[in-house]
């Protein structure tokens, strides 16, 4: 036993005097060296190079991790076998992910890229003010040599860019408004907001295809149209003006917008902005590819047309410039001071330099008469599109017929649809008027047929007979201008009179005398 014990020990030090031994012949300096050298030589030969990215960069989370990750939940959902499941907050999709230690191909403008999900376990860690996570998770990106400028320049951000568009798809939309008396929330934002939930869209908005299709044509272009707008060195928006009777789908198109686009809604409510320092800021925390509304402007403030009328020129030559009050109860400056905006103040918030503080982005105001509002805020540039939603036309009739009752045009009786044809374009019913007598005879199809072709034609010779006697009035109101002119072109008659009755009224006074 001893024998072993040093043979034991003898052969410990030798190994400890060749260590030694190869400590001076090869220093850690050299040995660093060879290494190198050695891994220089395989990266020769070898044709791909790797890229790590980590979900944490230091103590920040690296965005470009959850960028990838969102990335490459589209193309997994399709070709992975074995998957992660997860749902972010405030989104109602469950979105799928590479689970641990799994690859993917993916392939951009031609080259073929592997993903690799590594995740490993941290070591112990020492006092951390964050703590962080016990797994170690990160993506490694393998490409070829000579795809690297490609990768680098372009890969990575349209990653980027398609990460934002999933995630915005995943996410609820919101409505905002801005708070009462301009007060912040908890957050300090000037915003409140709601999950938006309006199921409106294009299909089923009562209108004419054919303008449903320009209008839907137009916002693809825009939504599309980031290089025109940097091309032409213009800022990217767009202004839109619905116009049209009360009832006839001005708020539900706003909606169909929203979803058809995938954008948020900022529901401006002017009578709660004080000045224009604060529309500004307004502006400012509004986010992309969102919808600023402003609904029935010409109820708001006073932005009368200021070519029109000519008993208050003072005030309307100033309306321009000067405060404007607010309309209605309650419209005054208030107490405080500044209680005002102008219109100056408006246009510079739909087309001024504010106005390019964010990009992709949607004005659309609202009003019932357009013919009050000043001509300055309906040129081109800001409100660049002009939508007129009238009375509810034969077109729109069969949408709502198949909304609400399910009745395809083949379903339906040639001879009915061709009364109905006749008198919807008489009777200038609004799509809500209908879809109100729908809505109450669902249950039975052929009696709310029946019912709004009645009520149609009860509108249509209600229509017929008081457009009779507005004719008259016209008429009578022609004749009265007309007597109205012929007295005041015949002053000399009217001279004479006068001389008379000043004569008379003289020999009286002198009879009296």
């Amino acid at each position: 036993m001893k024998e072993y014990w040093g043979s034991l020990a003898s052969i410990l030090g030798v190994l400890a005097f060749c260590q030694s031994l190869l400590h001076v012949l090869f220093p850690p300096e050299l040995r660093f060296a060879t290494l190198k050298l050695f891994n220089r030589i395989f990266n020769v030969f070898n044709s791909y190079c790797y890229f790590d990215i980590t979900e944490i960069d230091g103590v920040n989370t690296n965005e470009l991790y959850n960028a990838v990750q969102l990335y490459l939940s589209s193309s997994v959902s399709i070709s992975g076998s074995r998957l992660s499941l997860t749902r972010a907050l405030n989104s109602s999709v469950i979105t799928f992910g590479l689970t641990n230690n799994d690859t993917l191909f993916d392939t951009f403008n031609g080259v073929t890229v592997l993903w690799e999900h590594i995740v490993t376990q941290r070591q112990a860690q020492t006092f951390s003010w964050r703590p962080m996570p016990d797994e170690k998770r990160g993506f490694t990106l393998r490409i070829k040599k000579k795809d690297k400028s490609l990768i680098l320049d372009s890969y990575l951000d349209y990653i980027m860019e398609k990460a934002i568009d999933i995630r915005r798809k995943n996410e609820d939309r919101l409505l905002y408004t801005n708070s009462r008396g301009g007060s912040l929330d908890s957050r300090g934002h000037p915003w409140e907001s709601v999950p938006f939930k309006h199921p409106s869209t294009f299909e089923t908005l009562a209108m004419d295809p054919a303008k449903k299709a320009e209008i839907m044509e137009d916002l693809k272009d825009f939504a599309n149209g980031q290089s025109f707008y940097q091309r032409t060195g213009r800022a990217w928006k767009r202004g839109y003006l619905l116009y049209g009777p009360p009832g006839t789908g001005k708020s539900s198109m706003i909606a169909a917008m929203a979803n058809y686009l995938g954008y948020d809604i900022y529901d401006l409510e002017l009578t709660e902005v004080h000045n224009n320092s604060e529309l500004r800021k307004l502006l400012m925390k509004t986010s992309s590819k969102s919808i600023i509304v402003i609904e029935d402007i010409d109820c708001s403030i006073n932005l009368s047309n200021r070519k029109k009328g000519t008993a208050n020129n003072s005030s309307i030559g100033r309306s321009y410039c000067d405060p404007e009050m607010r309309s209605g109860p309650g419209g005054g400056t208030g107490d405080e001071g500044g209680n005002s905006i102008t219109l100056s103040g408006l246009l510079n918030f739909t087309d001024g330099l504010w106005s390019c503080c964010g990009s992709e982005r949607i004005f659309v105001f609202t009003t019932n008469h357009v013919d009050k509002l000043d001509p300055a805020l309906l040129r081109s540039g800001r409100m660049d599109m002009h939508v007129f939603m009238s009375y509810c036309s034969f077109p729109a009739l069969k949408i709502l017929l198949k909304n609400y009752l399910g009745h395809e045009e083949s379903e339906l009786d040639e001879g009915v649809l061709k009364e109905l044809e006749e008198v919807i374009d008489k009777a200038e019913m609004t799509p809500a008027d209908i879809s109100e007598l729908l809505i109450k005879n669902r249950r039975n199809k052929d009696k709310a047929v029946i019912e709004l072709l009645e009520a149609l034609k009860e509108r249509a010779e209600r229509k017929s007979k008081s457009g009779e006697t507005d004719r008259e009035k016209n008429l009578n109101d022609v004749e009265e201008e007309e007597q109205e002119k012929r007295a005041l072109e015949s002053p000399k008659e009217g001279c004479a009179f006068d001389d008379g009755c000043e004569k008379d009224e003289k020999d009286e006074e002198k009879k009296i005398e």
